[in-house]
């Protein structure tokens, strides 16, 4: 689910390499890694998890796969600044249409840029195609599922303290999720901008593997990267909830904690 900046370097003269910046506008035309395109997950939050929000999403979803190029033969990489949360909702999402073929650049443009490695100025344009993929519903979770099974799955909320606690306030209501657990997604990442180590995360995570575990934030991006650790963990039942506190907080007949 990671690749480095080295094995990255061998990749970035393939033709079927989808490079895709995850950035703001801003940062990529300061300068991107060769070759990449820039798309910002933070336009394409989604705060319906009914059945038919779910079924809008993965239309937009498709559409929005499409525009990048992405088809069944494409190896497709995502970065951010760090191994952040736009790069690892992007793998989610293609996870969640059973693309195999994906990764989050560990480390980033932070880790590119200081290893010296090349960057260019110019915008890259998109090459769109025909995108499909299996719908995997197996890593996704909606309201009304968690809220039948609260009590029976694990909820961890990948948000600041602040926002758990209900300091923060973001929605409607503050507070969390009953029964959630909260483990900010920044304990993820080492100083550098890299995952931290499969020991370090395990240490984190001191969790069962029988567990049902769906993460959760405020729009989906932080609850990816979360995912992402546990995947790499060896999880095999994890989800993330789509809608999150943007949709659970707003929604005033759902349960809240403080």
């Amino acid at each position: 689910m990671l690749i480095s900046c080295t094995d990255l370097m061998e990749k970035i003269q393939k033709p079927n390499l989808v490079l895709v910046d995850c950035r703001s506008y801003k940062d990529y035309l300061q300068g991107h890694i060769p070759g990449a395109v820039n798309l910002d997950f933070f336009y394409y939050h989604w705060s319906d998890t009914s059945k038919d929000g779910i079924k809008a999403f993965e239309k937009q979803m498709e559409n929005l796969l499409s525009f990048l190029g992405v088809t069944k033969d494409k190896t497709v990489v995502f970065y951010d600044d760090v191994s952040g949360m736009s790069a690892a909702r992007g793998v989610w999402l293609l996870m969640y249409f059973s693309h195999k073929d994906t990764f989050m650049l560990d480390g980033g443009f932070k880790k590119w840029s200081s290893l010296g490695l090349d960057t260019e100025i110019k915008t890259n344009g998109f090459k769109p195609d025909k995108f499909s993929g299996k719908v995997n519903k197996d890593i996704v979770a909606g309201y009304e599922y968690i809220n039948k099974k609260l009590g029976k799955v694990k909820l961890l909320d990948a948000r600041s303290k602040d926002e758990y606690n209900g300091v923060t306030i973001r929605a409607a209501r503050n507070g969390h999720i009953p029964t959630a657990i909260n483990m900010d997604w920044t304990l993820n990442i080492n100083d550098d901008g890299t995952m931290k180590s499969l020991e370090d995360l395990t240490n984190m995570y001191n969790f069962s593997k029988d567990d049902e575990i769906v993460t959760y934030c405020q729009g989906g991006y932080r609850a990816a990267n979360s995912f992402m650790a546990l995947k790499m963990l060896g999880f095999k039942n994890v989800k993330v909830y789509l809608g999150s506190w943007g949709e659970w907080g707003n929604k005033l007949d759902l349960p809240v904690e403080l």
